[in-house]
């Protein structure tokens, strides 16, 4: 997996939440504003804490599902409602009671927002136009991972199971920008991203156009404010339900990804 977009610097309590458990206490009240939030949540929004919604949680808690910088976070509320908890909650079982919060009220309506969006896209068709399963990938031609991830595809595609529309994006090196759009602008831009992925030297044969340079802009574009930070990102639908996987999804992973067993 392949870091892309530099983040701006998380507040150090939301940087350590993120990693293990944080404790809020008698500063958040001192930060109370006027919401209709709790302090301890109110303080939390001041360093860039995005509320998305409330779920009950066990031991008289209540749970805030919430977001920093597109990365989904759990807060949890003490019954007296002066202090806040981060983190994810675990029962006796080992079970993360935050994980099915999170996913419905934060990576859900999130996944599903940005799908409508990168159907829109500028991307190359890989598969069959009328695969019954479509994946979007976030691919920089410089990125490995996105190569292996083409790879290990194969099989879903030539079975003509799953089409790949490849989101060209240009981030990872100098040259990536002029590579994507010179794939974009392509006569056949599906045979020339599969020759591309097949030679040694990774250049491509076409030349990229002005109107293909403002597309792989745009789709950078789109990828930052959709704040995705790895390539590749692959979106797929499960019925109603868009998941996310970043880096080369692995084992089960990839079955999940794909929709089917390999092939």
């Amino acid at each position: 997996m392949s870091p892309t977009f530099r983040r701006s610097r998380l507040v150090l309590p939301l940087t350590a939440g993120l990693l293990t458990l944080g404790l809020i206490t008698g500063q958040a009240q001192a930060q109370e504003q006027s919401s209709n939030l709790p302090a301890p949540i109110q303080f939390l929004t001041t360093q860039g804490l995005e509320v998305h919604g409330t779920f009950e949680a066990p031991g008289d808690l209540t749970g805030y599902a919430a977001s920093v910088q597109g990365q989904p976070m759990a807060v949890y509320l003490t019954g007296d409602g002066k202090h806040a908890i981060i983190g994810n909650l675990i029962d006796a079982e080992g079970n993360n009671l935050s994980s099915e919060p999170l996913e419905k009220l934060v990576s859900g309506p999130k996944n599903a927002e940005n799908w409508a969006q990168l159907e829109d896209s500028a991307w190359i068709q890989d598969g069959d136009k009328n695969a019954p399963r479509i994946l979007y990938v976030f691919t920089d031609p410089n990125c490995p991972y996105c190569k292996k991830f083409w790879e290990e595809a194969r099989p879903w595609i030539e079975s003509g199971d799953v089409q790949m529309r490849h989101i060209m994006i240009g981030i990872l090196r100098p040259d990536s920008s002029d590579k994507a759009a010179a794939l974009l602008a392509a006569d056949d831009p599906e045979q020339a991203l599969n020759d591309y992925y097949l030679e040694d030297d990774q250049k491509p044969t076409s030349q990229p156009t002005e109107t293909a340079k403002e597309k792989v802009e745009d789709n950078n574009r789109l990828m930052k404010d959709a704040e995705l930070y790895a390539t590749p990102t692959i979106f797929y639908r499960n019925g109603d339900e868009v998941g996310v996987a970043q880096g080369v999804p692995q084992g089960d992973k990839m079955e999940e990804v794909m929709g089917s067993a390999r092939p």
